[in-house]
């Protein structure tokens, strides 16, 4: 680590610590207002008070410690749990907007509901965004009698909840909902055709729970809401074919990283042959060169039980940070139906994105954000890059006495799972609970039948039975428990010892409390933090150990097997400076991410703002702030939409292309702009002139079966689902410098020379 790097990190320690200190003393005062006195009358009077004080204008940080002192009180009398003095510190801190780093087990969950009752009392509302609908439920009816006692209302969204349903849970002060439901909502909201079918009122003060899962490793995740796709179309089993017979080396290769595959000379050649297409790489084969690269793609890189699963005739991707299926999530277009052709399964063709927008630009629509999570420190300058928020660490109400022994290094990946078997034997003798975080639902499944065959029992839990997971993880501290899990990221539950009950916690803890072993390491320490963080909640013994092998797939991306040349052994590796190889690797691959992040925000901000001006204008007409007819409020609507998917689909097309277009002209990213600037020139235009004609053929009627029949209408259904946009970043990163010029001159050249002859 550098001088810069380390005086950068002690100026942000001791400013951490100042504000510790300024929240120390205000806990005090907080303290001070001792209501225990009070009758149930007095409390709710006062929480009527705070509603007409924060009505009336007073600032919210002016009644702080009046609110926070009841909602401590009522916390002791409705659930019988007292805050500790951090997580008031912690409830300080999120209502200043920041991002709190509070440990596993510390309750982040009742931190919030100081900040989100103090916001809540102007009556504009506030979301407290969770990771699944399980956690969104639990805990508006976990804290809600807290609120209700106060005289606050509070409701949770659910996936599948009626239009109705979902405005009355919107309405309510409090609302706990996932991110991605929220956001779907906001996309149904922006093509709704009346003010009656939307449910979102104007945002104003978020939580995040795990907020370095969604405000960073989601943030990129494109929702989309789109037509229903109309057809079934099996024309990729024959580029799966193709990909088939293609050879590594002889006839495509990968990039440094192994990120993305494309053709050698030799691919094309061969590929032209088995397609009987001619050049390849002539304009008009733009779309059979996409699908075959697709399906070159899905053959090499996408590994069944790694990255998806294949489920009741369905492909179903895993999500790469939780280890659980990802709902409802699709690669792009093209790749989710070469990876069904690869899988032998017929897919839809896609209907038509009506709306898109990502978690991060969703999240930006709150006037003010915070956010809680374990593990956020390690990316403190990805939150505040990308979000202008910093992070707080809180420190534990206990000290954190989990032992965390360094990385077990191997030569090999045998060798690493014959150690990991060994050591998980050995501990479970004792009765010792013990967590294995496993890198993939392949991996799981081999060391559980290994396990098996060492005669360990264990559960598993990974994407082929994540319907399990509450009851697991329950579970996973009681004695004698060996679970073997695909990633521990997000998933909101707390390990208790014993399981909860007493009397085996305290034996679980004279064994050392709960052992956590990792298989591998993660390109992100955050998520290694996370598996950690497992072990040793709220002053708990416990211990966590990596096991890494140096032919593991972070490890051989960057050749380390060259750099350290040992023979195959079975001992570990006792090399010190192996495991600083092993940190900086990490460092840089979150460097690379964030760069690539980076440099993806430069496509999808420049459409997000053209978003938010057209929705501005579309949202004056919804609500009647431009008078005009009925008929015409109708008409306009209908085709800001219309041309906005035709300009969603362009954006789509160029950002595809945008790299081999700009080989002449240079920079990409400037390319895509001036492009998508003029094509959003045009849009108003096009309204105003099919505007125009649509009302002079409707004759102003406003009759709603005339605009039925002239087809203005929204889709007669719908469907919501997400973008894996791992494979859009990787193959952005894939087509720069040597890659991208090689390609360019080898499409230019090819007919000059003759290539496609031989």
């Amino acid at each position: 680590m550098n001088i810069a790097v380390k005086l950068m990190q002690k100026f942000k320690d001791y400013d951490n610590q100042n504000k510790l200190k300024v929240y120390r003393d205000k806990t005090e005062l907080i303290r001070k207002r001792n209501l225990e006195a009070w009758g149930d009358g007095q409390l709710q009077a006062e929480s009527l008070r705070l509603q007409n004080e924060a009505a009336s204008g007073t600032l919210l940080d002016e009644l702080l410690v009046d609110a926070y002192a009841l909602v401590c009180e009522a916390a002791k009398r409705k659930l019988g749990l007292q805050p500790y003095d951090v997580q008031i510190m912690a409830a300080i801190a999120m209502h200043e907007g920041y991002v709190i780093e509070q440990h596993t087990g510390e309750g982040k969950t009742l931190s919030a509901v100081m900040p989100a009752y103090l916001n809540a009392l102007t009556g504009e509302g506030v979301h407290v965004l969770t990771f699944n609908d399980y956690l969104a439920n639990r805990d508006a009816e976990w804290m809600g009698p807290i609120y209700r006692f106060l005289g606050l209302t509070v409701d949770s969204v659910q996936a599948g909840m009626s239009l109705f349903e979902k405005r009355k849970a919107y309405a309510k002060d409090i609302t706990y909902v996932t991110a991605k439901e929220a956001g779907f909502d906001y996309l149904r909201d922006t093509i709704a055709l009346s003010e009656a079918d939307t449910v979102h009122r104007p945002f104003h003060y978020v939580i995040v729970d795990e907020a370095d899962s969604l405000l960073l490793d989601e943030a990129r995740v494109p929702l989309v809401i789109a037509s229903e796709p109309d057809s079934s179309g099996n024309d990729g089993i024959r580029f799966a074919d193709v990909a088939r017979q293609l050879e590594q080396d002889k006839h495509y290769d990968f990039d440094e990283f192994k990120r993305n595959v494309y053709l050698n000379e030799a691919g094309s050649l061969k590929a032209e042959s088995l397609l009987g297409c001619g050049n390849l790489y002539d304009s008009h084969h733009s779309d059979l060169l996409s699908s075959l690269n697709c399906a070159l793609h899905a053959e090499t890189l996408l590994k069944k039980d790694v990255d998806y699963i294949v489920r009741d005739g369905k492909i179903e991707l895993i999500d790469e940070y939780t280890g659980r299926v990802a709902e409802n999530r699709h690669l792009p277009e093209g790749l989710q139906a070469a990876l069904a052709a690869k899988e032998g399964l017929h897919s839809k063709a896609g209907g038509k994105i009506l709306g898109t927008i990502t978690l991060q630009h969703f999240i930006s629509l709150y006037p003010k954000i915070c956010g809680m999570t374990a593990t956020a420190y390690a990316s403190a300058m990805e939150f505040e890059e990308i979000y202008a928020l910093q992070v707080v660490r809180i420190p534990p109400n206990r000290p954190n006495i989990r032992i965390d022994h360094p990385h077990r290094i191997y030569t090999h990946k045998e060798a690493k799972l014959k150690a990991v078997v060994r050591e998980i034997s050995s501990v479970h003798r004792a009765g010792r609970p013990i967590l294995i975080g496993t890198s993939s639902v392949e991996e799981s499944d081999m060391l559980a039948e290994a396990l098996a065959a060492a005669g360990v029992p264990c559960h598993v839990l990974n994407a082929k039975n994540d319907a399990e997971e509450a009851e697991v993880i329950a579970r996973a501290g009681e004695i004698g428990a060996v679970t073997v899990s695909t990633n521990m990221a997000g998933r909101g539950v707390d390990i208790r010892l014993g399981g909860g009950n007493p009397t085996q916690a305290e034996a679980v803890a004279k064994l050392g409390g709960l052992y956590v072993m990792g298989t591998h390491v993660n390109e992100s320490v955050r998520i290694d933090d996370q598996l950690r963080g497992r072990s040793g909640r709220q002053g708990d013994p416990g211990a966590s150990v990596f096991f890494v092998s140096l032919e593991d797939e972070l490890l051989l991306r960057f050749r380390i097997h060259k750099a350290v040349r040992a023979h195959k052994q079975d001992e570990a590796l006792e090399d010190p400076e192996l495991r600083s190889k092993i940190a900086h690797i990490q460092r840089v691959v979150m460097g690379q991410n964030f760069d690539i992040q980076q440099e993806l925000n430069c496509y999808s901000d420049m459409v997000e703002d053209q978003r938010r001006i057209l929705y501005e204008e579309r949202l004056a007409i919804l609500k009647g702030r431009k008078p005009m007819s009925p008929s015409e409020q109708r008409v306009r609507l209908f085709y800001i939409d219309k041309f906005w998917a035709d300009h969603l689909a362009y954006a789509s097309y160029l950002r595809e292309s945008i790299h081999l277009e700009s080989l002449v002209s240079g920079n990409p990213i400037d390319e895509f702009h001036a492009q998508i600037t003029r094509a959003y020139e045009q849009i108003p235009a096009k309204i105003n002139s099919e505007s125009a004609n649509m009302l002079i053929r409707l004759g102003d009627s406003n009759d709603p079966a005339k605009w039925e029949e002239f087809g203005l209408k929204s889709p007669t259904s719908t469907r919501t689902y997400i973008i894996n946009d791992q494979y859009i970043q990787n193959k952005r990163s894939s087509w720069t410098g040597m890659t991208v010029f090689a390609f360019g001159i080898r499409k230019m050249l090819r007919p000059i020379f003759g290539w496609e002859k031989f």
